[in-house]
């Protein structure tokens, strides 16, 4: 699937890459033999975020031994971790002119639409800020741009599958910055030539998530025996797409020359049901009790989206349906409750 030979040795720089996709992504990369490079400030969504004493996050523990996971994993595979703040244009410069990159994953990013909504300063900061500041160290260097979107672009689905070219009308603060992105990296490619991918995931999950989505969420909750609860009454259908499928399709971005100046749609491709995913959960867990309570008026009706063109291009095969990956997450969070009770069962 991989071309192996074409990865050994490239250099692969992963801003924003001590998150939840970039760790993982940068694991699989450096076992293929790539000498991938984290950058990072560990201040957005990792340990600066939930070490503040303005963070009144209830897994707010749960989500710094994550997150020190994620790091330790990261060592011991000999990943090199650049601490810099990614919104310093003189750091970031500094930092990859050094590396010398063959590909930039950019990942740096507020990944919450509901934390985007409530700090619209902060996302664009730290999501449209870094995005230019990387855009503007690499145009001059052919350096390929790989650069994480989301399915949120499109707003409101019309019911069939989603393809790459519908037209884009994004709700709220977090889908007009990811939409806005994708115009100012496809600008840069016209009038630098820099070769770019955009890749639009959907409703991720996984190993080392602090993102605490709907399926993190059913899943903590029922570890302590708390209610789960349904925003809605549960019909609303995400396209739920596990860790593995997606770093597949991105390590098929960075080997297929087919992949440059391109989007796809990265994702299982069908749309499951939250209802559904909430019975896999009562499946392990037949005592919690589910409720529901009013739907985010600033969150899209989505459904699937559409992978020909991943398939076709790239080859993408996604191996993960919720049935396998999200029974999968379940047993590796009751391994990692069973390894810290102490974060999951207070006396």
């Amino acid at each position: 699937m991989f071309d192996l030979n074409q990865l050994k040795g490239m250099r692969v720089a992963l801003t924003g890459g001590a998150g939840f996709i970039g760790h993982n992504l940068a694991l699989k990369l450096r076992d293929l033999g790539a000498e991938p490079h984290v950058l990072d400030g560990l201040q957005v969504n990792s340990l600066g975020y939930y070490t503040s004493a303005y963070n009144d996050n209830p897994s707010a523990e749960i989500y710094i031994s994550l997150i020190n996971e994620r790091l330790d994993l990261l060592r011991k595979a000999r990943v090199s971790l650049h601490v810099v703040d990614l919104r310093d244009y003189h750091v970031v410069t500094s930092t990859l002119i050094n590396i010398k990159p063959d590909v930039v994953v950019h990942l740096a990013a507020v990944a919450h639409a509901n934390r985007s909504n409530k700090d619209p300063f902060s996302t664009f900061d730290h999501s449209f800020r870094t995005l230019e500041n990387v855009l503007d160290v690499i145009r001059s260097l052919g350096t390929h741009l790989i650069y994480f979107s989301s399915s949120m672009v499109y707003g409101n689905f019309d019911g069939e599958a989603v393809k790459e070219d519908r037209h884009c009308n994004p709700l709220g603060i977090y889908g007009a910055l990811k939409y806005g992105a994708e115009k100012l990296i496809i600008a840069y490619n016209q009038v630098f030539g820099l070769p770019y991918t955009i890749v639009r995931p959907s409703a991720l999950y996984g190993e080392r998530c602090v993102s605490r989505r709907v399926g993190q969420a059913f899943i903590e909750n029922a570890l302590i025996g708390k209610t789960l609860t349904i925003n809605g009454d549960g019909s609303d259908a995400l396209d739920f797409t596990y860790i593995d499928d997606l770093v597949q399709g991105v390590i098929l971005c960075i080997t297929s020359p087919q992949a440059v100046n391109e989007i796809f749609n990265l994702t299982y491709g069908g749309a499951r049901t939250i209802n559904e995913m909430a019975q896999l959960v009562l499946q392990d867990f037949p005592n919690i009790d589910l409720k529901y309570n009013p739907r985010d008026s600033l969150m899209p009706e989505r459904g699937t989206l559409c992978i020909d063109k991943a398939k076709e291009l790239l080859g993408y095969q996604p191996q993960y349906p919720l049935e396998k990956g999200f029974l999968k997450y379940i047993r590796w969070y009751k391994d990692f409750s069973g390894r810290n009770p102490s974060l999951f069962f207070h006396e």
